[in-house]
C-alpha cells in the first residue's frame, strides 16, 4: 500500500475510532463512515470488508514502545507517555471505546479480546521488566503490577461513560501507578 493509501486508511480508522466511541459498535455503519470520511461507498470497501473489521484494526493498535525500549530509551520517559495517553484516555468520555468494546466482545468475539489482552499485558511486563533490569522501576511482580495497571485503568474507562470524573480520578490513577514503579509521591 502506497503512502496514499496508508493515510487513506488511518483517516477511516480515526473517523471510525469517533463514531464507535460515540455511538457503541452495533450503531455505526459503513454509509456511516463514509459519511465521515468523504469517501464512497468503493473507495471504503476498498480497505475493509466491514465495521467489525475496521473496528478489528482500532482495537488491535499497540502503544509503541518495542522500538523505543530497543533504541534504549528511559524506561521512566516510555512509562511518563503511556500514562498521560491513559490519562487523556480516562477523562475524554467522549473518545472511550468501552461501549463499543462491550458490544462487540457480547457478539461472539471474545477470543479477540482475550489475545489483544494478553498482548497488552506482554507489553506491560515487558516495560516493566526493562524498567527494573534498568534500575528505574522497584522491584515488582511484573505480572501482578500489569494485571493492575490494565484492570484499574479499564475499569476507570468503563466508569467515566456513567459518571462525571473530576481529574483528580485520572491523576490517582498515574499517582499510584508511579509509586509503585518509582517509590516517590507525584505531584501535578
Amino acid at each position: 500500500m502506497g503512502t496514499k493509501g496508508t493515510k487513506t486508511k488511518e483517516k477511516i480508522l480515526q473517523e471510525a475510532y469517533l463514531l464507535f466511541a460515540a455511538k457503541g459498535f452495533k450503531a455505526v455503519t459503513m454509509t456511516d463512515i463514509c459519511e465521515k470520511t468523504g469517501l464512497s461507498r468503493g473507495g471504503l470497501y476498498r480497505y475493509y470488508s466491514g465495521t467489525q473489521q475496521i473496528f478489528s484494526d482500532i482495537i488491535s493498535k499497540e502503544y509503541a514502545i518495542d522500538d523505543r525500549m530497543e533504541n534504549k530509551e528511559s524506561a521512566v520517559s516510555i512509562l511518563e507517555d503511556m500514562l498521560e495517553t491513559m490519562r487523556h484516555e480516562i477523562m475524554e468520555k467522549e473518545s472511550s471505546l468501552s461501549l463499543a468494546i462491550y458490544e462487540y466482545a457480547n457478539m461472539g468475539n471474545e477470543d479477540f479480546f482475550i489475545q489483544v489482552n494478553e498482548k497488552a499485558r506482554k507489553r506491560w511486563v515487558g516495560l516493566l521488566k526493562y524498567g527494573m533490569d534498568n534500575g528505574e522501576f522497584n522491584d515488582v511482580d511484573a505480572d501482578q503490577i500489569a494485571d493492575l495497571i490494565l484492570y484499574y485503568y479499564q475499569g476507570l474507562r468503563m466508569w467515566s461513560r456513567v459518571i462525571p470524573f473530576e481529574t483528580r480520578q485520572a491523576d490517582h490513577y498515574v499517582n499510584v501507578v508511579k509509586q509503585i514503579l518509582l517509590g516517590k509521591e507525584q505531584q501535578h
